[in-house]
């Protein structure tokens, strides 16, 4: 295996960085409005693609349907999203994000760009770039090899 030392070094550093964000994906920002984690993927995928299918949701994040019909309907209930008919024409009903779930989901995004901000309070233009850089990459090509691309502006 090539680069067994730095890719060791790489999957302790992830580890360590996925425990941070379990805690930061806690919502702890003390808000009840606060979103779990599944809302808050979940939300980010709609705002970005549109509304979409539970079919589709559960594509896009490898999920079973059931799971992922689990996660939405706490989401209706919260009024986060709404079903719409399929604007193609299609036969499932799409899930759009309402202006509440758009509130929230911006409040928490806010909430988790301040505490990176505070992270990152010494770096400089560059090395934000470069990082953002970086973790695009190591994410896109994730995405390839799972066939499952993000969609990104």
């Amino acid at each position: 295996m090539r680069h067994t030392k730095e890719l060791a070094l790489i999957e302790r550093e992830m580890m360590l960085l996925n425990r941070h964000q379990v805690l930061a994906t806690a919502r702890t920002s003390g808000s009840p409005d606060s979103l779990d984690r599944s809302a808050y993927t979940l939300l980010s995928r709609i705002e970005t693609e549109g509304p979409l299918t539970i079919g589709q949701l559960a594509e896009a994040f490898g999920l079973d349907t059931s799971t992922v019909n689990r996660q939405t309907a706490a989401m209706l209930r919260a009024g986060l999203v709404d079903r719409i008919p399929d604007p193609d024409g299609g036969v499932a009903r799409k899930l759009r994000i309402t202006e509440e779930g758009l509130r929230r989901l911006h409040h928490d995004r806010d909430w988790s760009i301040q505490g990176l901000a505070k992270v990152v309070d010494d770096w400089t233009a560059e090395e934000l770039a470069g990082f953002a850089e970086v973790l695009e990459r190591f994410n896109r090509d994730i995405e390839k090899i799972q066939g499952r691309p993000w969609p990104r502006d």
